[in-house]
């Protein structure tokens, strides 16, 4: 959402266990009752994957939130989205408590309207999510607070704000190559992560807007509103109402409500192209109703007219080859049968090829 949330905070020991009714019966559902512990908040925590998911998220006062936004004061304002509207503020490192201004840590507070279209929800499924998985190429949710209707979270500080106001925001200096492709992989690794738990983690809201970089320009995916927990058992996928953004979502997805983690794979697929050429996945300029992927696919596995896609911006200055291998993974993420796109794993491995300082970079072998 916008440009919230930066530099990544040391967690405190000071928390409390998050509303009772996110508890989730007791248990946390990224992992099973047979190979996992239980924290102190009364969550299970699974144990197998890396990271392991972890709770310790602070109870925050209204009254605190205030005082670390200076009551929300215009000043403060960062942006604002779906869910409502985002304040920067300031806490203490250690104990998390609200300080004056340029005194300690500075964190994004967001603040949920009461008309939201997004809702209490939402609100709950980003303090279920984000609060039991830590992962560095996840933004950080460090406390939330539910006093009456309020309803407010509070995270880490990104300082460079999202991904697509680097892209698409005029007057802002374009990012290199060698940065998108740090970005790429930073996201694959999000993705990966979430995709490889026991209980699988279906994203479901991967656009530009909702990957934050830090002031290193290191990617986190943020807005966990829409979030998913994988099929599980014999099922092969979630069936859902259809929501995200338009030019982002698979298009099996919009057609049934039919979500699995290859839907993920196909919006990873449209932020490469943006990543490639700068332009938006959904641009009135282009004509009525083009998507991005529309006019991008065809040129992505031809090598002559490839170059059509690319970033006028960059002036060139990116490797052809690395470009090549860029645009094969997305091509890739974009097929159309699910079943035919690649697992975000060996997307991950590609990628990360792509700056390995030795060796070419090797195709990406799909498997279902």
């Amino acid at each position: 959402m916008g440009n919230f949330c930066g530099r990544s905070s040391k967690l405190a020991n000071a928390s409390s266990p998050l509303p009772s009714e996110t508890l989730l019966n007791g248990k946390n559902s990224f992992g099973s009752a047979a190979s996992s512990k239980v924290n102190s908040a009364g969550f299970t925590l699974h144990t197998k994957s890396q990271p392991a998911p972890a709770v310790n998220l602070k109870s925050f006062s209204l009254n605190d939130l205030k005082t670390a936004t200076k009551n929300f004061r215009s000043d403060s304002f960062l942006g604002e989205g779906g869910f409502g509207c985002v304040f920067k503020g300031w806490i203490d490192e250690t104990t998390y408590a609200p300080t004056r201004t340029g005194v300690g840590i500075v964190v994004a507070i967001k603040k949920l309207k009461p008309e939201s279209f997004q809702g209490h929800k939402e609100w709950l499924a980003e303090v279920t999510y984000l609060g039991q998985l830590r992962h560095e190429n996840l933004v950080k949710l460090i406390g939330y607070c539910s006093e009456a209707d309020n309803k407010l979270l509070v995270y880490e500080y990104m300082q460079r704000g999202s991904v697509e106001n680097h892209l698409f925001k005029r007057g802002v200096q374009p990012m290199s190559w060698a940065t998108r492709v740090n970005i790429a992989i930073d996201v694959a690794r999000g993705l990966s992560f979430l995709h490889s738990l026991e209980q699988q983690v279906i994203y479901r809201d991967l656009k530009a807007s909702n990957v934050l970089l830090d002031s290193d320009f290191n990617a986190k995916l943020a807005d966990f509103g829409l979030a998913r927990n994988g099929p599980t058992g014999d099922k092969t996928h979630v069936s859902t109402r259809v929501v995200g953004t338009r030019g982002y979502a698979a298009p099996e997805y919009i057609a049934t409500g039919h979500l699995t983690v290859k839907s993920d794979v196909y919006s990873f697929g449209v932020v490469l192209l943006e990543l490639m050429s700068g332009q938006r996945a959904l641009d009135e300029e282009r004509g009525v109703d083009e998507m991005l992927v529309d006019w991008a696919k065809p040129l992505l596995g031809d090598r002559r007219r490839m170059v059509r896609i690319m970033d006028t911006r960059l002036e060139g200055q990116y490797s052809k080859k690395g470009a090549q291998i860029f645009a094969d993974v997305a091509l890739q993420c974009l097929h159309t049968d699910p079943k035919c796109r690649p697992n975000m794993t060996d997307v991950l491995a590609t990628l990360e090829e792509l700056r390995a300082p030795k060796g070419t970079p090797r195709r990406l072998s799909t498997l279902s």
